[in-house]
């Protein structure tokens, strides 16, 4: 097994060999620094957050910062600016799956999007060489978009990028898998799904799949690996980051961060204390190296920690644990908190479900779960009502629906409450 390339990566960015951990925690400090400064003489939103703050002499000083929230993306995405609208290249607009109101725009300039390509390049030659074709099951269509940052560092790499797109027809995906002699693949984890579940159909033998975009339950890894004879890895990320975050090394248990590029904090979801190695806690990161939009102490709303043992691949970067669930994403139902990751878990064990959306709903005078389930087999039914009596509380009414399609979606999946909404 080989140490993550991120390793190597990281240390010739911080020009450090033999790469150390004090000295990436030096080159933090020092970046972390800058971008406070940068923002604060730059940005009308942090020139009044960080108004006061001084030179840190420690990472640990960060502590003393103000969170930079969801909504204050969502309520003046401008006032984070540090750049002129002029120098920013590519904005994205983000609307989330599990709520509804404001988007959230993200804005990028060139540099900050050659940052994202360079992370891509590197995390993709974990499991992909020269003489790979990997198909991109990502939007890629314009200029900056997911899918065209991936090619571009793929092709850097030497490997042939597909641009495919997201899979809206698993045949004909399929078909193109064959036609173009494809080993590889990135993909959202449903539709990644809906391809390997494809009945009656003898599926290409690949070399590795990267899911991202969204919680990867064990039922979904397993079954695409057995659906492709191949490895799949996980993709840590979000368009606030960047779109990189970190990946999977040969050994799978945790994502390896792009360290020189983010701070990475775990924190008391309550309290917002940082938490030590091994502790359970909220995401929050700071960007250290872009400038069109800097973001500090972000909190992601998703839950994780630092694995406290080192990984098996012999780095010295930190090993964030595989994100199952989200703050936003937890509901109530009964007396039992229910979150996607439970859902995803428990549903997609069964073998004929591809999809499905999960609305929660208060129907005379008792709380119901709404379950609109896409099948390839309707006689699956039983079963899959069976299973989800196992994971709610026996009070809960279910109702279970097949439907014929949902909506295909980049946006992460999240069970919507609509109690309370007229």
């Amino acid at each position: 097994m080989r140490v993550t390339p991120l390793e190597a990566w990281i240390g010739a960015k911080i020009q450090q060999s033999p790469f150390t951990h004090e000295a990436l925690e030096n080159y933090q400090l020092g970046k972390l620094n800058a971008v406070i400064q940068l923002a604060r003489a730059k940005s009308p939103f942090y020139h009044r957050l960080l108004a006061d703050i001084p030179y840190f002499n420690q990472l640990s000083d960060l502590a003393q910062l103000p969170f930079t929230m969801a909504d204050d993306i969502r309520n003046q995405p401008l006032q984070l600016l540090c750049v002129s609208q002029d120098e920013i290249h590519r904005v994205v607009t983000l609307n989330s799956s599990g709520t509804t109101g404001q988007p959230k725009r993200l804005y990028f300039t060139p540099d900050d999007q050659q940052l994202t390509i360079d992370f891509f390049r590197v995390g993709m030659s974990t499991f992909t060489d020269p003489t790979d074709r990997v198909l991109i099951l990502l939007p890629g269509e314009s200029g900056g978009s997911v899918g065209d940052l991936l090619a571009t560092a793929l092709q850097q790499l030497g490997a042939v990028p597909i641009k495919h797109g997201p899979v809206h027809d698993p045949l004909l995906t399929l078909d193109i898998i064959r036609r173009e002699k494809i080993t590889g693949m990135v993909g959202v984890p449903t539709h990644v799904l809906a391809l390997a579940r494809q009945p009656n159909i003898s599926m290409p033998k690949l070399k590795s799949i990267l899911l991202t975009t969204d919680h990867v339950s064990n039922a979904i890894k397993h079954a695409v690996e057995r659906a492709f004879d191949c490895k799949v890895y996980n993709h840590y990320g979000m368009t606030e980051m960047g779109l990189g975050g970190g990946v999977e090394c040969e050994a799978r248990v945790g994502y390896h961060m792009r360290e020189a590029d983010l701070y990475i904090e775990i924190v008391d979801p309550v309290t917002g204390q940082v938490l030590s190695d091994g502790e359970y806690g909220e995401v929050v990161f700071t960007t250290l190296t872009r400038r069109g939009m800097p973001l500090i102490r972000y909190r992601t709303g998703d839950i994780s920690r630092f694995i406290p043992s080192a990984c098996p691949c012999g780095t010295t970067l930190k090993t964030l644990e595989k994100i199952t669930h989200r703050l936003s994403g937890r509901v109530v139902i009964g007396d039992q908190v229910i979150t996607m990751a439970d859902l995803d878990e428990a549903l997609f064990a069964v073998d004929s479900v591809l999809d499905f959306r999960a609305t929660v709903c208060h129907e005379d005078e008792r709380d119901k779960l709404q379950l609109d389930v896409r099948l390839t087999d309707q006689s699956a039914l039983d079963r899959l009502q069976h299973v989800v009596q196992t994971v709610l509380p026996l009070t809960t009414y279910v109702s279970v629906q097949i439907v014929p399609t949902l909506p295909t979606s980049m946006a992460k999946r999240a069970i919507m409450d609509m109690r309370g909404q007229a």
